[in-house]
């Protein structure tokens, strides 16, 4: 055939054909396309949803005691403290026990001088001395006149009224007497004594100062004090007094001994709260027969507490206060979030120490992410996952 000869055409079916396999190339490169795309996002959405879900750390409570003690503050007093003020009122002729002197039960410490008592006291026996006679007086008259009665010289009216004279006079003698021993014994109140052994605290008087009797005109001229044994108040917060059973031990620490502990015991309680601090006040007592510590000190308390049931304590971090109150997030069974309403009992600075609110199985999230809410699904890392979380103690440095 020569180069000048035409091709025959090609047919109309082959073109068909041809036509139809691009169509369909076509279709199955759109379709794979397509496909890839939906795949792809449904990955994504599947990641993205994935991602939205807070992954926390969780940790069971701890049920460990932190600290078997309450350290409060606390004050000394004096186990027995008497103000002593005048019972009779004059000048102060002297003084021989100042403050700080070691003194003994019925030593004089002062003397009063009273001469408006003394006059009293004289003017009392004078007239007792005046009632005596007259009552002495009486009596021999009735007994003269009961001589004459048989004579019919004196009638029985003037036996009955020389009686009652001699009984009127007599009475006058008993009442002169009483007279006489009350102010005997105010003037022995003008020797000022001490009521029991122990030591000068405070002397607000000097010689030559005028002394008003009784106790509300002014200080009290000594105070003694007996601080052999001392007296340790402590305000226990509502919570504790359960606690802190009568005859418990307690430590002392006192500033000026920064290397010391004394030991007490709980012998009180005033079995009331006050309204104001919400405490209960306590009274220890201290041994100080060496008299190293002073009275109206301050002092450091370290209760010992007896607990019928183990406390619960979870990470300070784990704590969510907000308008709905003081709560803490837990997880489930089902890894939904579950919040509880807690109440402290204790702060312990990394630890808190609860007073009610979760149960010793409870999964508690150590660090709460922001937002979370009652219902949401989390996953949960690290040995918490497999269902056996650690302890509070084991996890505090966890984070969400």
């Amino acid at each position: 055939m020569s180069p000048t000869e035409q091709r025959p055409p090609v047919s109309h079916r082959k073109l068909g054909i041809f036509g139809v396999v691009a169509l369909i190339a076509a279709g199955l490169i759109v379709g794979t396309g397509i496909r890839a795309r939906e795949e792809q996002g449904t990955r994504l959405k599947e990641w993205t949803e994935d991602q939205a879900i807070p992954t926390v750390a969780v940790a069971l409570p701890n049920a460990r005691v932190s600290s078997p003690t309450l350290d409060l503050p606390g004050r000394l007093e004096a186990y027995s403290r008497a103000p002593i003020f005048a019972r009779v009122s004059g000048y102060l002729k002297s003084w021989n026990a100042d403050m700080g002197a070691r003194v003994k039960a019925g030593q004089v410490i002062a003397e009063i001088e009273a001469p408006d008592l003394d006059q009293q006291l004289l003017q009392a026996r004078a007239d007792l001395a005046s009632a005596k006679a007259s009552a002495k007086l009486s009596e021999a008259t009735l007994d003269r006149r009961k001589t004459l009665v048989a004579s019919n010289f004196v009638s029985a009216q003037e036996i009955d009224e020389r009686t009652a004279d001699l009984s009127n006079k007599n009475a006058s003698v008993n009442s002169g007497q009483a007279n006489v021993e009350r102010l005997e014994a105010l003037a022995g109140y003008k020797k000022i004594t001490v009521p029991f052994d122990g030591i000068v605290t405070s002397r607000d008087t000097d010689v030559g100062a005028l002394i008003n009797a009784g106790g509300g005109s002014g200080p009290a001229m000594f105070t003694i004090s007996d601080i052999s044994k001392l007296r340790v108040y402590v305000n226990v917060p509502q919570t504790y007094v359960p606690a802190i059973k009568i005859g418990a031990k307690a430590t002392i620490a006192m500033p000026e001994y920064p290397n010391r502990t004394f030991l007490a015991t709980v012998e009180a309680s005033s079995q009331a709260v006050d309204v104001a601090s919400g405490t209960t006040r306590m009274q220890l007592g201290l041994d100080n027969s060496s008299g190293e510590l002073m009275p109206g000190g301050y002092a450091g308390v370290k209760l010992s507490l007896q607990r019928d049931s183990t406390p619960l304590s979870i990470p300070a971090s784990a704590l969510i206060f907000n308008s709905s109150g003081l709560r803490v997030a837990t997880v489930g069974s089902d890894d939904k979030v579950l919040f509880k309403t807690v109440t402290i009992g204790r702060d312990l600075g990394k630890e808190i120490e609860l007073a009610s609110g979760l149960a010793a199985d409870d999964r508690v999230i150590t660090a709460p992410p922001d937002g979370l809410a009652d219902g949401d699904h989390v996953r949960v890392v690290g040995v918490g996952a497999k269902g056996k979380p650690t302890t509070a103690s084991e996890k505090q440095d966890v984070k969400g």
